[in-house]
């Protein structure tokens, strides 16, 4: 076959190009010689063969992908790094379950990114050293691998995270994490969290406490729609729809006439699913709204309030 005398080429850019036209009928069989091509001379060569594994999964190829991310070539590793992260299937996280302790910060982040897609049990226990680990990236995937796998055991650790950790994108993954739980036991983490310095964790707080239905969160939640960032006013509004509690309607109803026309819309959704009748002369004001979703939504509301 051609193709296989080009992959043995002394020229790498001749390599690099056969696994590219390899690539384009690869078939089952065909696994193999990108594997190999991991180990080539050439990083160009050993980049392109990583991007061809991306559609194989293997104990071969999951290995191989593996070694690749302490490759010295940045481009290299960053494609080995993709692929892992599109593997399916639970079984491979036997195999990359031991790199999550490597003593090389992007090779744990890697494989934490790859296992929280396949949500294997080999996971948690790696995932839960990671919590604390030195980088924050790394915090940041064991988070998510734990919220995939859905382990509520991780909660109070989580909702440690959520309160104190010094990076605001590991508080705000775990403010989301602490959706897991079943009944009010993270309400004091999710509580400092809409308190937070960072709008984007205070924001998360507030849809994680909406996602919950906490009532006990209520008078917060309506504190939160005064918040400097109408991105956390509006998922305190969402989440105060959710709790369905008329005591926020006339809180709410003041953001009906807000500048922002997502912030409109998502009140008037709020105010539907609570369903009290002291809304409709408000949103009934609202039917000729300048935008066709605050329009939508207004007729959703009313016509929610009007079965109740």
């Amino acid at each position: 076959m051609e193709l296989l005398s080009r992959l043995q080429h002394e020229d790498g850019e001749v390599r690099r190009i056969a696994i590219l036209d390899l690539s384009d009928i690869a078939e089952d069989e065909h696994a193999p010689l990108f594997v190999a091509a991991l180990r080539d001379p050439a990083a160009a060569v050993r980049e392109e063969a990583a991007r061809a594994l991306e559609g194989f999964e293997n104990d071969e190829a999951v290995s191989g992908l593996a070694e690749l991310l302490t490759d010295d070539e940045a481009d290299v590793r960053a494609a080995a790094a993709q692929s892992l992260s599109e593997l399916k299937l639970a079984q491979s996280a036997r195999l990359l379950a031991p790199y999550a302790s490597h003593h090389q910060p992007f090779v744990r982040h890697a494989v934490l990114r790859a296992l929280r897609e396949l949500r294997a049990p080999e996971s948690i226990v790696p995932a839960l050293s990671a919590l604390g680990d030195t980088e924050a990236a790394v915090r940041r995937e064991a988070v998510a691998v734990l919220g995939y796998l859905k382990y509520t055991p991780a909660l109070p650790a989580l909702a440690r995270l959520a309160t104190d950790d010094a990076d605001r994108e590991v508080r705000r993954a775990a403010a989301g994490a602490l959706g897991l739980a079943s009944n009010a036991s993270v309400l004091p983490a999710l509580l400092a969290g809409l308190n937070d310095p960072a709008w984007q964790v205070r924001e998360e707080a507030a849809t994680t406490l909406g996602k919950l239905k906490l009532a006990e969160a209520l008078g917060e939640l309506v504190a939160a729609l005064q918040d400097s960032y109408w991105q956390v006013r509006l998922r305190a509004a969402r989440s105060l729809g959710r709790l369905r509690d008329a005591a926020a309607v006339p809180a709410l109803l003041p953001l009906l006439s807000h500048d922002i026309a997502n912030l409109r819309r998502e009140t008037a959704l709020a105010l539907g699913e609570i369903g009290n009748r002291a809304a409709l002369p408000a949103l009934e004001a609202l039917r000729q709204d300048a935008d066709p979703e605050v329009r939508k939504a207004v007729r959703i509301a009313i016509e929610q309030i009007d079965r109740q």
